[in-house]
């Protein structure tokens, strides 16, 4: 006989061990598809290697390549990076879920279960209409977006060629995935407003949490705790890193100071949107300053908000953790936000997504300083932008070894999934503890 609490362990763990295994198959799916003749322009498909690599990009919404998406891609290769972008944006087991009830299948606890991990909502009742809901709001936001961009787009290209750039970028950008068919991203756009507008929405609607924008379609006006924090510590950050940037960037020649005034605002603002998990750039990342590359790794490592298509350890993360800090330091037995107490569990797990995510990008990083022939400051860049799914790099990633580019796909893994969920979907079931230490005391600071 199992114990309640073996009992609940062994329900965590399921819906952990059905995302990954979820994201696994896409991603499998993804780099054989991506390994066929006809996924390349050239006719040979890619690289073994560097099919994992971009299949694995674009199902955890990263953006990193080793490849030209325009130009080593095929149409059909192309078609195949869409697809796993807005699977992996929208979550593996939404995608099935909606499946499912299309094709009249019953959706079971354990299904209900991992979707809710996946939406990251509170209780997996009235989970199935909520699926439907993301599904449906998603759409709609990228079909809305695809129109916007193919306007603008069609100022430069011919309209099925900008037809089809509107379409892959609203999906790309709404999924924060960062992935262009564009040589240089975005730069040539670093002063148009109407282009800067519409992704920097997309970005920020895709980034916010599928939980917050329910929340804020049905209770506008009385938003639950978790929808405060996830709007307040996005907009602060927003606000914060455009000041930043263009402090440090102003008078780089090479960045912002090759702008006009007006302009360097607004790819300032696009630069404090982007590393939130998006990947864009307006502004070439490689000639920043390794002051505003360690603000920008900042940045990438607090990420999105939780059930969203960006990663990071996630702004309410990062709210709780200052919380519990100024409780310490203030002396407060209780930690509180918006004249609400935070429980414990909330707290330690904060803590432990903290570490677990320092872990992840530290040991990336050390591998890489030994695998690839790169200044430290970049490497530990690229280790955060692929943790923190964000796409943004220096330029070092089409040069990377063989085990970084098997290295960086895990990363990506980690990060999409969430450190503490991939530990729960690898932990094997542990019996609770039997016996009850006594305490001690140990000096820590």
């Amino acid at each position: 006989m199992f114990s309640n609490e073996d009992q609940t362990r062994s329900r965590l763990l399921k819906p952990a061990r059905k995302l990954v295994t979820g994201f696994l198959a896409a991603i499998a799916t993804g780099t054989f598809l991506l390994w066929l003749p006809w996924a390349t322009a050239d006719g040979f498909g890619l690289a073994l290697p560097d099919a994992i690599f971009t299949a694995t990009s674009a199902v955890c919404v990263t953006g990193l390549v080793v490849v030209e998406t325009g130009s080593t891609l095929s149409g059909f290769g192309q078609g195949v990076v869409l697809a796993l972008i807005q699977a992996g944006g929208l979550g593996i087991m939404t995608v099935s879920t909606m499946f499912a009830v299309v094709v009249g299948k019953r959706i079971g606890l354990g299904e209900r279960l991992a979707m809710q991990e996946a939406i990251g909502v509170f209780s997996p009742a009235g989970i199935v209409r909520l699926t439907r809901m993301v599904v449906l709001a998603t759409l709609a936001i990228e079909a809305v977006g695809a129109v916007l961009l193919t306007g603008l787009f069609a100022r430069d290209f011919p309209l099925p060629q900008a037809a089809w750039y509107g379409v892959f970028h609203s999906v790309s950008a709404f999924c924060n995935a960062g992935f262009s068919p564009l040589p240089s991203s975005l730069q040539p756009y670093a002063g148009d407003v109407p282009v800067n507008l519409v992704f920097v929405t997309l970005i920020f609607l895709g980034g916010i949490g599928f939980y917050v924008l329910a929340d804020i379609w049905r209770n506008a006006r009385r938003l639950s705790l978790h929808s405060r924090m996830a709007l307040y510590v996005s907009g602060a950050l927003i606000a914060l890193g455009a000041l930043v940037v263009l402090l440090l960037e102003g008078g780089n020649a090479d960045t912002l100071g090759a702008l006009a005034p007006a302009e360097r605002v607004l790819a300032s603002i696009f630069q404090a949107v982007t590393p939130r998990t998006a990947g864009f750039n307006t502004l070439p990342t490689g000639a920043l300053r390794d002051t505003t590359l360690l603000f920008l790794i900042l940045l990438m490592l607090i990420g999105a908000s939780p059930g969203s298509t960006g990663g990071g350890i996630k702004t309410t993360t990062f709210w709780v953790l200052l919380a519990t800090a100024r409780a310490i330091l203030d002396g407060r037995s209780e930690i509180t936000v918006f004249e609400r107490r935070l429980s414990r569990v909330v707290t330690d797990k904060a803590l432990v997504i903290l570490v677990l995510a320092l872990g992840v990008v530290f040991a990336t990083a050390l591998v890489l300083t030994v695998t690839e022939q790169a200044p430290f400051l970049q490497v530990l860049f690229e280790a955060t932008s692929a943790f923190g799914t964000v796409g943004l790099s220096t330029g070092i990633t089409p040069q990377l070894s063989l085990l970084g580019r098997l290295l960086l796909p895990l990363t990506m893994f980690v990060g999409r999934l969430g450190p503490v969920t991939v530990a729960m979907a690898i932990a094997h079931r542990q019996k609770a503890a039997t016996v009850r230490y006594p305490e001690d005391r140990v000096i820590v600071g």
